[in-house]
């Protein structure tokens, strides 16, 4: 008999009496914790959240301890770039006292029971549902107006008038103009 349980973000196949170490849980030492259960495995296999509902994990944590220290050193040639830190993760070590399915085996035969009604009932729903829309039709909806129908558009407003365009003065500037009055 085992358990997959989900604690710290992460995954662990446990069995009673097992200790394992996790991420570090709030829990004080010597209490005792509740795990989430994803699967549970004896006789039969109970995966789906009804059964689950009713298996039980429980755990005792042992003690509170830090992970061996990791090293990260980071490097970047050519440019004289060079650190180097440390990084120890805070864990909590667990031993699994008890995994426990009361009604998991009663909620998986009635799941199964309920199961089978439930194939039958979409059958029975549909065809009372096709009963009911033959005897009371929707109302169509009112057809749309056509262009006919709608009000007229608005006029648009005339086009402003353009400004008549600045005379240029003649080739060669304000020379051209005295060469034309003295030669009168």
């Amino acid at each position: 008999m085992y358990a997959i349980v989900k604690t710290g973000g992460k995954q662990y196949r446990v069995e009673q009496g097992q200790t394992l170490l996790v991420e570090r849980l709030s829990a004080d030492e010597g209490a005792s914790v509740t795990l989430e259960p994803l699967m549970y495995r004896s006789d039969e296999t109970v995966v789906d959240a009804a059964g689950l509902a009713h298996v039980e994990v429980t755990a005792k944590v042992l003690a509170h301890v830090r992970g061996e220290k990791l090293r990260v050193f980071k490097f970047k040639p050519k440019r004289g770039y060079k650190r180097r830190t440390g990084h120890r993760q805070e864990l909590s070590r667990i031993e699994v006292t008890g995994i426990s399915a009361g009604k998991a085996k009663a909620a998986k035969a009635k799941a199964a029971a309920g199961a089978g009604e439930e194939r039958a009932a979409p059958k029975a729903k549909a065809a009372a549902a096709a009963g009911e829309e033959q005897a009371a039709p929707k109302a169509k909806a009112a057809p749309k107006p056509t262009a006919a129908a709608k009000a007229p558009a608005k006029p648009k407003a005339p086009a402003k008038a353009k400004a008549p365009a600045k005379a240029k003065p003649a080739s060669g500037g304000e020379k051209a103009s005295e060469e034309a009055e003295d030669g009168s």
